[in-house]
């Protein structure tokens, strides 16, 4: 019986000791995620719009979405970020989008967890090149094999089918919402 208690009381205070040191982790980590990901989203969105000197948050119809502007004021387009699932995971992204909302100005892949050497390529430069000017209107498509031959039209990457596809629905998703509540 003595044993038992004595196994008890190390084991709760061993529990006591870890839930501290994991809260004392959270707290202290916390902020710096939170600051990481600031950084990750401003560093997203002037890529998307090198030309921009600033952007703003704006909360429409339910959306957060950021209001990009050039050094002037002038409205460049809105950026958004849009997530799915991929192939093997979430796929987490940023999109710049004119302010008529029918064309990309291109995006950027801030989480994934795609194949690597196959899936992973929707962050590669070549696979977003295509974003940049595409007509969002109607829907944009993907194609296999082939060049696009259409403006709203990407080529997917071979082998990674189901990645381009999930890239190409997410944005689909997202744009369809934005179209509701932009001006």
């Amino acid at each position: 019986m003595k044993k038992t208690m004595q196994m008890i009381s190390v084991l709760t205070m061993v529990g006591i000791i870890s839930g501290a040191a994991l809260a004392f982790i959270y707290i202290y980590a916390n902020p710096l995620i939170a600051q990481n990901q600031k950084n990750e989203i401003k560093e997203a969105v002037f890529n998307i719009f090198p030309e921009a000197k600033s952007y703003e948050p704006v909360a429409k119809g339910g959306q957060q979405i950021f209001s990009v502007k050039d050094p002037e004021g002038k409205l460049l387009g809105y950026a958004f970020q849009a997530e799915g699932n991929g192939y093997q995971g979430a796929i987490k992204l940023m999109a710049g989008i004119k302010p008529d909302a029918e064309t990309l100005v291109g995006i950027e892949i801030l989480e994934s967890q795609e194949t690597p050497g196959l899936g992973q390529e929707i962050a590669g430069n070549d696979f977003k090149k295509q974003f940049i000017g595409l007509e969002a209107s109607p829907e944009i498509t993907y194609v296999k094999n082939k060049k696009p031959e259409k403006p709203n039209e990407i080529q997917a990457i071979t082998g990674a089918t189901i990645s381009s596809r999930a890239v190409v629905s997410i944005l689909n998703a997202k744009i369809e919402k934005l179209k509701k509540i932009l001006p």
